[in-house]
């Protein structure tokens, strides 16, 4: 891993453990790469919908953050990211031992960038597609509050 891969991943992790959203969910940071960060959840009755599978705001959430993540992960240093847009597809309930969204970016900009997330389930060692979420992300520059 050379220096600035670490110092991306450092940006990323620095910035996460400050969501308390996250926190609050139980999600954890998985992989970092420059325009590529995942987030794992392990489904529990705190973030379940009536029938027993993970709610989509649970399903929203860590997608939006890995797909933000991701955006900011090649967004230079002192800057910020806010989502301004994102779509939501929701293609099977979310069960199983593990809920990872897997956000990258597909165009970065100075200003915008283009980011999705696959959300997969994990279980019996099998993953299976639960949703797909396309973003626009804001770069954000001398706002008070507002930076990694």
């Amino acid at each position: 891993m050379t220096s600035e891969q670490r110092a991306i991943e450092e940006r990323i992790r620095s910035s996460f453990v400050k969501q308390g959203l996250m926190a609050t969910l139980g999600a954890s940071l998985g992989s970092v790469a420059p325009g590529f960060v995942e987030i794992v959840l392990v489904p529990c009755p705190a973030v379940s919908q009536q029938h027993g599978f993970v709610h989509a705001g649970a399903v929203s959430a860590i997608a939006d953050s890995a797909a933000g993540y991701a955006g900011l992960s090649l967004m230079p240093p002192g800057r910020g990211v806010l989502t301004t847009e994102f779509k939501i597809n929701l293609v099977a309930p979310a069960a199983g031992e593990r809920i990872v969204a897997r956000g990258e970016v597909v165009k970065s900009g100075r200003t915008l960038t283009l980011a999705q997330a696959k959300v997969f389930a994990e279980a019996g060692g099998q993953e299976k597609l639960i949703a797909l979420l396309t973003a626009t992300l804001m770069t954000i520059e001398g706002r008070e509050g507002v930076s990694d």
